[in-house]
């Protein structure tokens, strides 16, 4: 049997509603990977659609815990960072990526920060520049279109792009250093939705959509961040990687609107993972 891989996940907790490590944890144990966490922050509920949350920024534990990390000799397959809890945060992830990364590994940088045209409440201008730095520290990374915009200072262009619009995007955000861009929420026709994907060594620009359900659905960029790191570390390109995600999601969403349940809990990403399962094998 070949050797399980060892994943580090590196995102906040939110105690309710299915977001960062709540979600990243138990869909990567599932692909099959010893999935560790390292939590940026603890709040009470994720921030969207909830009011009166509490949060406890954890960038004093990052540290010691790297420290004791490398009195055990740990690396790991993946690094996988997500919402970071402060600005300092960004360059203390940047040093568990040199620190822990083992050969051939992957990073992959999930700018969680924005959406809709605006950075979340606890985040600033600042830690959105200082973002783009780490993505520099990236394999991959997989921002949104909002949060694409931030990382490159540009304008925010909502649902006015084109084809041609979104290819210069992922090439220009390329040139922040990392090796492959994935764009998460990309459409060109009113029933669907999907991503893009380029590869700078190659040149190469993929797109993949599948059915668009209509309303804003909570947690899917963690969960379709999570169903991309465990594709690639099955194996596969990232043309199949994103396809992979962009399936696994929509079978997200379909539960969560077939069940009723109240979209700000996040999406019913546990029922839907023998379909990852599946598209993985």
């Amino acid at each position: 049997m070949e050797r399980q891989k060892k994943v580090m996940a590196i995102h906040d907790i939110s105690c309710v509603g299915r977001c960062s490590l709540t979600v990243a944890l138990p869909i990567l144990s599932a692909a099959g990977f010893d999935c560790g966490v390292l939590p940026t922050a603890v709040l009470s509920t994720h921030t969207g659609g909830f009011t009166g949350f509490t949060y406890r920024d954890l960038t004093e534990d990052i540290t010691p815990i790297a420290s004791h990390w490398q009195s055990l000799g740990l690396k790991f397959d993946s690094l996988y960072s997500g919402f970071l809890g402060s600005f300092d945060q960004i360059d203390l992830v940047a040093k568990l990526f040199e620190d822990f990364k083992a050969e051939d590994g992957i990073v992959l940088v999930d700018p969680v920060m924005a959406d809709n045209g605006k950075l979340y409440s606890i985040y600033t201008p600042d830690m959105a520049k200082g973002m783009s730095k780490l993505c520099a520290k990236a394999d991959i990374i997989a921002p949104n279109l909002t949060e694409a915009a931030f990382l490159l200072d540009e304008p925010y262009v909502g649902e006015s792009y084109d084809k041609p619009y979104i290819e210069g995007l992922l090439k220009r955000l390329s040139t922040l250093g990392c090796k492959k861009v994935v764009l998460t929420g990309v459409s060109f026709d009113p029933g669907l939705l999907g991503a893009a994907c380029y590869d700078s060594a190659t040149g190469d620009i993929d797109f993949y959509f599948n059915k668009k359900i209509d309303g804003y659905f909570h947690g899917t960029g963690d969960v379709f961040s999570s169903a991309i790191l465990s594709a690639a570390l099955h194996g596969k390109s990232m043309p199949e990687a994103i396809r992979v995600a962009v399936d696994y999601t929509l079978k997200c969403i379909e539960l969560t609107v077939e069940l009723d349940l109240e979209r700000r809990y996040g999406v019913c990403f546990e029922l839907a993972l023998p379909l990852l399962i599946s598209l993985l094998q």
